[in-house]
C-alpha cells in the first residue's frame, strides 16, 4: 500500500480503525528524506497497515496539536489509541519490529490502561491545587 497524505481534515477518520503509522516530516529535512524510503518500503510490505505522512510545513496546526518539535517523528495508532511516538529516523529492521509489536498488542488490555490513564488525567485536571 502506498503512503497517504494526512491532513487536519482527514486525521480523525484515518486513525479511528486498525494500525496507522504517521510520519511527521518536511521536504527540507535531511533525516526525513533518509527515512522516507524505509517508511515507503514498510508500507509496501504491510498492506493491512495504513501509512500516513504529515508535511509539517503544510499542516502546521496538526503538527502543533501533536507537539512536534523534532522531525521526523513517528506516531503509531491502533484502533484509535496512540500506542507509540518517537522522534528520529528509525532503521528498517527496528520499524519492522515495531510493526510486529503493535500487531501483537492485547488491545483489551491497552483499552483498559488507556481509559484508566485518561480518567486519572481528568481527575488531576479538576483537582484543586494545593
Amino acid at each position: 500500500m502506498a503512503t497517504t497524505t494526512l491532513t487536519k481534515e482527514t486525521h480523525d477518520e484515518t486513525v479511528a480503525d486498525g494500525i496507522v503509522l504517521i510520519d511527521f516530516w518536511a521536504a527540507w529535512c535531511g533525516p526525513c528524506r533518509q527515512f522516507a524510503p524505509i517508511f515507503e518500503k514498510a508500507s509496501e510490505a504491510h498492506p493491512d497497515v495504513t501509512f500516513a505522512k504529515v508535511d509539517t510545513d503544510a499542516e502546521q496546526q496538526l503538527s502543533a496539536e501533536y507537539g512536534i518539535r523534532s522531525i521526523p517523528t513517528l506516531v503509531v495508532y491502533r484502533d484509535g489509541i496512540p500506542v507509540f511516538g518517537q522522534p528520529g529516523a528509525i532503521p528498517g529492521a527496528a520499524l519492522e519490529d515495531l510493526i510486529g509489536q503493535v500487531k501483537a498488542l492485547d488491545m483489551d488490555d491497552v483499552r483498559k490502561r488507556y481509559e484508566e490513564a485518561r480518567a486519572a488525567a481528568q481527575a488531576q485536571a479538576v483537582a484543586p491545587q494545593a
